[in-house]
């Protein structure tokens, strides 16, 4: 969900990549790639990915998406026709998913996921993995809440949860898509351990 450029320092957690013995072993191929882009040629943009091989199963979506709602709705019409077809479609919105004080239409309310798009994503056929940034209020809480909501719009018993020190993702499965998450899952908590603590929460 590429919104347009801003001034806000967004994407400077980029120290990692300065510590290889530290995080290099995780995905020697992803962080290659990563050093190479962003610490050697300053090269800090979504389209590099496209070309880079390095997704080679993924299609990219690369339309701005606006504050305005006619536009949105525009955007998002164009996008289910772009998405047709595919099994798993990831939603990175820049805050997360929708906030009360940020309806549709409002400044910056291009910056969030609304939960009547995830119900059309999902009613499309598609299983959704869902960026979200963490807010300034306690994290179990937050997370049950969201989980709840997800639950309540799409009609799935469980949902995976992804967390990290700084984010979460979560993944809301079709059910002839989850045996193979569930496999994907156990592979992430093994290689990642404890960067990544993998979670089915109902």
């Amino acid at each position: 969900m590429l919104t347009p450029d801003d001034p806000r320092p967004d994407g400077h957690r980029i120290q990692y990549l300065l510590e290889p013995e530290r995080w290099r072993h995780y995905d020697p191929h992803v962080f290659d790639y990563l050093y190479k882009k962003v610490i050697e040629r300053k090269e800090r943009t979504v389209s590099r990915l496209k070309v880079s091989g390095i997704l080679p199963n993924c299609k990219f979506y690369s339309d701005i998406i606006q504050d305005d709602a006619t536009r949105r709705a525009a955007y998002l019409q164009r996008f289910f026709n772009f998405a047709r077809d595919t099994d798993l479609v990831f939603f990175d919105p820049d805050n997360g998913m929708e906030v009360k004080s940020n309806p549709v239409g409002r400044k910056n309310s291009s910056k969030y996921l609304y939960f009547s798009e995830v119900h059309k994503a999902f009613s499309e056929g598609h299983s959704l993995l869902i960026y979200q940034h963490l807010p300034p209020r306690p994290r179990q809480l937050f997370i049950r809440d969201l989980v709840d909501k997800f639950k309540t719009v799409t009609g799935v018993n469980f949902v995976y949860l992804y967390q990290t020190q700084f984010v979460l993702f979560f993944l809301i499965p079709q059910l002839a898509h989850d045996s193979l998450f569930a496999q994907a899952s156990n592979r992430i908590t093994e290689n990642w351990k404890k960067q990544i603590e993998t979670l089915i929460i109902t």
